[in-house]
Order: C-alpha cells, then structure tokens, then sequence
C-alpha cells in the first residue's frame, strides 16, 4: 500500500477515534435551572387628577410601597382611565376607604389640609391613607416606625415607609389569584388623633 493511503486512512482513523473520544468524554450542558414561578403583581391604578398640592406626595408615596412590597404595584391612571384609588384633596382630616381594594373595584382617599395645617407630614399622611386602600386598619397609638400609628406618632415623624409587620400583611393580602381575592371592605377610616 504506497505511503499516502496510509496517511489517509491514518488520518482517517486518528480522527474517528478523537471524534469518538471527544463525544464519550463530553461534558453535558447544565440543566436549566428550575424557574421560581411567582405571581404576577397586581396592578391598582391612582387618580390624583383632584389632589391638587398634593400630587408629589402621592407619588412619593406609590413609590415607597413599591419599593416595599412585590406583588401590588401602585402606577398613576392614565387621563380618561378609571382608577381603583380615587384621590381627593379636601379641607378635612385625612380619611380613606379600608381595603384591600382589587383591580376594577374602586376606594377613595381624601387627603385633609386639617392635618397638614397642624404639622404633619404630607407624604407620610398620603402612605398612611394608600395603606389603608391595601387593606391595612390604623395602629394607633403606635411609634412613627408604624406607618398606620399616623397621627398618633406625632407631627414630627415624617417616616413613609411600612415597617415589615405592614408589608407581610399586604403582601398577603395581594397573594392569591385575583378570582379568589375579597372585595374591599368599604369602611371609611377618619385618620384625625
């Protein structure tokens, strides 16, 4: 046999054999990992369309829920759409609908100059007021370190943030498919100390 058929067939061969190899000692992908599934947020929508002078606290206070708690989302309604958390402004003390409002349901919070005009703080009272459109009751009396002690906390405390006893209770309340979540309760809560 002349010398380059066998090299061919060597080569050949030798090629097989590291094809064959290479396939045996093959490191197989790692598996996908295994996807957590998590429950989509639901979403409320806010109108402050009439809380004139308060528009900033709102925000700031949509903000710290949602940086707060996972599986509600609290976004500013389109004009025209209808929202399920009416926002007002009013000369009164502060007042809301007790929750947990659900999408296509509809609560109102009245944001009360009254409150304002004795020193508290405007965004910690719009917090206070969308934590009861979640569902949360009042904590009174109750450190500023409980966004629902409100008033009872005194005007000097400016804390919009719910504390983690407050989170847990909305997350659960938002942790069921929407079918099977309550309406809101309607009960009005006047937030005055």
């Amino acid at each position: 046999m002349p010398l380059g058929t066998w090299l061919k067939a060597g080569t050949s061969a030798a090629a097989l054999v590291l094809a064959t190899a290479g396939a045996a000692t093959a490191v197989p992908a790692p598996a996908a990992e295994p996807s957590t599934t998590r429950a989509a947020a639901v979403t409320l929508r806010y109108d402050d369309s009439r809380a004139a002078g308060w528009e900033s606290a709102v925000a700031a206070a949509a903000s710290s829920w949602n940086a707060n708690v996972s599986n509600v989302r609290l976004v500013e309604a389109a004009p025209g759409t209808t929202a399920e958390i009416v926002i007002i402004a009013t000369t009164g003390w502060p007042q809301a609908t007790l929750g947990p409002v659900r999408p296509g349901r509809q609560v109102r919070v009245e944001l009360g100059s009254q409150a304002v005009d004795q020193g508290y703080d405007k965004t910690r009272i719009a917090a206070h007021e969308m934590g009861h459109s979640l569902g949360l009751p009042d904590t009174k009396p109750g450190p500023c370190s409980q966004l629902m002690s409100g008033s009872s906390a005194g005007t000097a405390c400016t804390n919009a943030t719910p504390n983690a006893t407050e989170r847990s209770r909305v997350q659960s309340a938002y942790a069921s498919a929407i079918t099977s979540l309550t309406p809101a309760q309607g009960r009005i809560l006047v937030d005055a100390p």
